[in-house]
């Protein structure tokens, strides 16, 4: 995923691209005609899976997400209180992330490394959100056992989060857009080469 990220520097491009979604048909409406994109795209555009198991995210309650920080990344209790009493919910700052990435590597906790690192790169690319500094703690259920995670869909998930927060945008007087950019990106690349 990190190869493949791009600089999303033509905001005007995006939001135009963003204004002719129509999400009846869940497709830009273009002059060329309906374009989508598919799991197809997806799949040999970003190499994400899009086949495989579907993790369901169940909202946590802020009690199960500080239980999930401590068992996962290895914080105490008053730090993971205290993050997500700063986010106001089951949410942790990417900052953060990073800074419990660096720690667990210089004392070569690999496995809670690996399960910060993860979470960082969740929140910044597949299932960003429009705060671009906090990530749900809900993702790290899906990370639990790293050996597992190989087995879930993370294109289609990406699709859908994609494709949820696009509808959202278009009927809402909100103009932000989340989810993975570089899937619209570079999408917006092809159509326009």
């Amino acid at each position: 995923m990190i190869t493949c990220s791009v600089d999303t520097g033509d905001r005007g491009l995006i939001s135009s691209f963003v204004e002719r979604w129509h999400r009846e048909t869940s497709s830009f409406h273009l002059p060329v005609g309906e374009v989508t994109i598919t799991m197809d795209d997806v799949a040999s555009l970003l190499h994400l899976p899009v086949v495989g198991a579907f993790h369901t995210f169940q909202p946590l309650h802020v009690d199960e997400a500080m239980l999930m920080l401590v068992n996962l990344l290895l914080v105490s209790r008053e730090a993971a209180r205290a993050k997500t009493t700063h986010c106001h919910g089951p949410c942790v700052r990417l900052s953060w992330l990073q800074d419990i990435y660096q720690r667990r590597c210089q004392v070569e906790h690999w496995t809670s490394a690996a399960h910060a690192y993860l979470l960082h790169l969740l929140g910044c690319t597949l299932f960003a959100n429009k705060s671009a500094t906090h990530v749900h703690v809900v993702f790290l259920d899906a990370l639990r056992d790293l050996s597992q995670t190989g087995r879930y869909a993370w294109g289609a998930a990406t699709l859908v989060h994609m494709y949820d927060h696009l509808n959202d945008v278009c009927i809402s007087t909100s103009r932000q857009l989340v989810g993975y950019i570089t899937l619209l990106q570079v999408i917006n690349m092809f159509l326009i080469s």
